[in-house]
């Protein structure tokens, strides 16, 4: 997804019939969105205009075909893919990832990554975060690119920045999922070895080094 210069908008007045109002109305409703995006969207469509929300769907397109492994949930908003993923642990809880995409960079920034895990399980929180601390040493350590990543933690809560390197949506889209699938599988490594977490961390980080340089982290 090409640097998207902030999108002017203006306020114009339509006169529209009732029965189409009350049809895109309940179109907006069901996609999630307001009434103005959505006749934005369909003008958009009509006369061939390419919006930022059709740029972000085209990287979500692009990770859905790539997530066999995780379970892709509705889209509640055209700035946001959720993806779900188990771990093999206990009563097998679920890892929510959170991709959302900005309409335009905030603060060098064109979206974020949040990853979540719903529990009140103390051990698993604190087990989660000594994984989310692990994983942000091995990029800051092993990965030139994250320099200037922005994380921040949170009990059961990881978020972290998403920069395009320069590339198109569908390659963003693959660089995204990558990075999802790459998190995802050392996560349950380091849970699958739980009994000795710094044996396992000592694995994980030699793993790290080792596939450093096929792993997708340029985001």
């Amino acid at each position: 997804m090409k640097k998207v210069r902030t999108v002017k908008k203006s306020i114009y007045s339509l006169a529209l019939a009732d029965e189409v109002v009350a049809a895109v109305d309940a179109l907006a409703y069901q996609l999630h969105t307001s009434r103005s995006n959505l006749i934005n969207q369909i003008l958009a469509e009509r006369l061939s205009c390419v919006t930022p929300e059709m740029r972000m769907q085209q990287v979500f397109s692009r990770m859905e075909a790539l997530g066999e492994s995780f379970r892709i949930q509705t889209q509640t908003s055209a700035h946001m893919l959720s993806l779900q993923s188990q771990l093999d642990y206990k009563y097998k809880p679920t890892v929510q990832y959170f991709v959302e995409l900005y309409r335009s960079p905030k603060d060098g920034e064109d979206g974020r990554l949040r990853i979540q895990l719903r529990t009140q399980n103390q051990t698993l929180l604190v087990v989660l975060e000594q994984f989310f601390r692990l994983w942000m040493a091995l990029e800051e350590h092993y990965v030139p690119q994250a320099a200037g990543t922005v994380y921040r933690i949170a009990p059961g809560r990881l978020e972290r920045s998403i920069r395009n390197p320069g590339v198109d949506e569908e390659t963003l889209g693959e660089l995204i999922g990558g990075y999802v699938r790459t998190f995802d599988r050392y996560l349950k490594a380091y849970f699958a070895g739980i009994a000795d977490p710094n044996a396992a961390a000592a694995r994980l980080e030699r793993a790290f080094q080792a596939d450093s340089k096929d792993i997708t982290h340029s985001i």
